[in-house]
């Protein structure tokens, strides 16, 4: 059978500008002066947001206090993995030169540990975590199980190596009685990490929950019992188990470990139960402020003060080529 016109003019696009392709087009062409003016306002952007950066971060206070080598007697102690129940106290005394303005937060701070090894950050499980299946172990070897085979919540090299050094803050004003300073562990985790990726079991009573489970081996306690005062900060939903459980990408880092007041003098005790002579590392306490552009880092102001520096230099390099040109260019017209 033959193919007709009508059957030939069905098959053809509609005449309109979309379909036949005769929309109007624009052909950006671009300027020696466009270009120079783009790059030159960008190093000026960059230089300007860099130094703002940088005077930002130098206007923190910050003090760092270690205790690794003052705290040496909790440190052998800890070298022996079956003294983990055995407490050890130590006490740092010292003294804020200025007033550190506004919020104060503190950290502890690691040097040496390797949060960042590809092992160590699959040796967790994920199932468990947000308590759906406690007995989901099969990616924390080889902290997955006892050695009579219960199952370890929370299993995983992560949550076995736990920061468990407890800080307590405590000053003299005008008195040699010391005095507690009062700090808030609320708010120091990511809304996401709180909410979504770390939830209890579903059950009234959390010890029941875990019935059938053990701590890893270098906890002191169980899961259920690190804040029997307050269930929204027990098990999973610990606060300082939740901040460690973030790893970290270098090995010297700094994690958030409380809130606190303004005070002048401060006297710090410390129960030093995380053993860091192993792996030749060093821990301390750090008390910060903190601005509108974040902490103390100045590698974010740094990067915009670099970017803004290759920006600038690459315009005059450019500018020069194109003057060389242009001169070249008349003298051989003259010609």
């Amino acid at each position: 059978m033959k193919r007709t016109s009508k059957d030939s003019r069905c098959k053809l696009p509609d005449n309109t500008a979309l379909k036949q392709q005769q929309l109007p087009a624009y052909q950006l062409q671009l300027s020696a002066t466009g270009v120079l003016s783009g790059f030159f306002a960008t190093g000026v952007f960059c230089l300007g947001v860099g130094i703002i950066l940088i005077l930002s971060a130098k206007s923190i206070k910050e003090i760092e206090i270690k205790y690794t080598e003052i705290c040496g007697n909790c440190a052998k102690l800890r070298e022996d993995a079956t003294n983990f129940d055995k407490e050890c106290t130590c006490s740092i005394p010292f003294y804020l030169s200025e007033t550190m303005q506004g919020n104060v937060y503190m950290y502890y701070k690691l040097y040496g540990f390797y949060q960042n090894l590809y092992h160590y950050i699959l040796s967790r499980s994920n199932s468990q975590l947000v308590g759906t299946d406690l007995k989901d172990v099969g990616n924390c070897a080889p902290f997955s199980k006892s050695h009579d085979g219960t199952p370890i919540a929370p299993c995983g090299a992560i949550a076995n190596s736990i920061f468990n050094d407890t800080i307590i803050l405590s000053y003299n004003l005008n008195s040699s009685i010391p005095i507690k300073v009062p700090m808030l562990r609320s708010g120091i985790t990511w809304w996401t990490d709180k909410y979504v990726k770390f939830q209890n079991p579903s059950s009234i009573n959390l010890s029941s929950a875990f019935a059938g489970t053990t701590k890893p081996p270098s906890w002191a306690k169980p899961v259920y019992e690190l804040d029997e005062e307050d269930p929204g900060n027990n098990g999973f939903l610990n606060d300082d188990f939740i901040v460690w459980m973030r790893t970290a990408a270098f090995p010297t880092f700094k994690k958030l470990y409380r809130r606190l007041n303004r005070i002048q003098y401060f006297t710090e005790g410390l129960p030093a139960d995380f053993p860091v002579t192993r792996f030749r590392g060093e821990k301390s306490v750090v008390l910060s402020t903190l601005t509108w552009s974040g902490g103390s880092s100045l590698f974010l102001g740094l990067a915009y003060t670099v970017t803004g520096a290759v920006t600038w230099l690459a315009s005059f390099s450019m500018m020069a080529v194109h003057l060389l040109l242009k001169d070249r260019k008349m003298l051989f017209i003259q010609q």
